[in-house]
Order: structure tokens, then sequence, then C-alpha cells
């Protein structure tokens, strides 16, 4: 038996590691999660009408932020761009029709033995989003009450400040020095850096 590693560095988040699966029988009553690769920003439209067949369908999505137009605004995009998780009752269903689901582009799979995701995966991942909102969301690791912090971007981009507290899924408090007076503000963690001390 094999293992693939998806590795999704950009998002930050661990490896994740399938397991190789031959086709199962046509008898078996087995819930099993498979990795389906979707056609260039496809997640969505390949969700859709997978959704549409009565798969059950996981596409783990996380809030970013992005500059257009000079403003940071907040998205919402795949944590693994390309892919999404497929359950499927082996016994009832079968990954026949997939592949010919407008938006996939096709299932992961070497020969004819297909990726099959472990619950566990799943399960984790679950348990790593926001529980009201399901989404995932990215923290700034190494930070510090007291931490001499400077901010990358938006309306205090430059100025170096104290880093507080967290303020939220993704914003922190920094103490700032304005105009000779020191200043509560909340800034998205992904706008904060470390200030890297000389020794």
């Amino acid at each position: 038996m094999g293992c693939l590693v998806a590795s999704p560095a950009a998002c930050g988040h661990r490896a994740m590691a399938v397991q190789l699966q031959p086709w199962p029988s046509a008898n078996t009553m087995t819930f099993r999660w498979y990795l389906v690769r979707t056609k260039p920003a496809g997640e969505s439209i390949a969700r859709t009408n997978l959704e549409r067949q009565r798969y059950e369908v996981y596409c783990p999505r996380l809030v970013t932020t992005v500059r257009r137009r000079n403003r940071w605004r907040e998205q919402v995009v795949a944590l693994f761009p390309g892919y999404l998780f497929l359950r499927l009752n082996v016994g009832l269903q079968s990954l026949a029709p997939v592949r010919s689901t407008t938006g996939v582009a096709d299932l992961v799979r070497f020969g004819v033995m297909h990726a099959v995701v472990p619950d566990s995966v799943i399960d984790e991942l679950r348990g790593r989003a926001d529980p009201m909102s399901g989404l995932h969301r990215l923290k700034r690791p190494g930070l510090v009450s007291g931490m001499r912090v400077r901010v990358t971007a938006g309306p205090f981009d430059g100025f170096e400040g104290i880093f507080e507290r967290e303020a939220g899924a993704d914003r922190v408090t920094i103490l700032l020095k304005l105009l000779g007076h020191e200043t509560r503000a909340h800034v998205s963690a992904g706008f904060v850096q470390p200030v890297r001390q000389v020794a």
C-alpha cells in the first residue's frame, strides 16, 4: 500500500497523507473518502454538480486577505486549490460518474489504485475550522504579548508597535505610538510581523 502527499504549504497547514486502495468490490457497504482533482478554479462548480448527484462533498475553505484596487479585502478560497474530498457509500454508489462531472478533472489515483483519505484526516480538518462558519483562518505564529512588531500593510503600514493580544479569528491588538500618544489598534493578523532584534 502506498502513500500520496498533497502539500498545502501555501496555506500553512500540514501535509495531507492519503492511502491508496484498490477498486472496492460491489458488495461492500463501506463509506470512504476519495480525493478528487478539479479543473482550474473549478472547486465550486465540481462541488455543486457532485452534490446534485447525491455525493457527499467536503471542500475546506480558507479566509485570506487580498489587495484589490489599493484596498485590502477578505476573500474565501479553497484550502487545497484544485482538490476536494468526496465521500462514497461503496455498496450503493459508483465512482464512474464522478470523472465525467462538470468541474472535475479526475480522481486522484495510480493505475487502478484510488487515493483514499482516512476519516481521521477529514475529522482533523473539520476540527480546525471555525465552528460557526466552517472556514479556516490562518494565524500569525510566534506572536507573544509584549513583542515588538511591525505593520506591513493597511493604514498603519510601516508603523512599529507592541503586540498585546489576539482580537478575533484573524485580528490582533497592537499598541502604536501616534502623535506622542499610545493608541490601541486592531489589525489583520496577516499584516503583522515580529521585529527582529539586533544582538
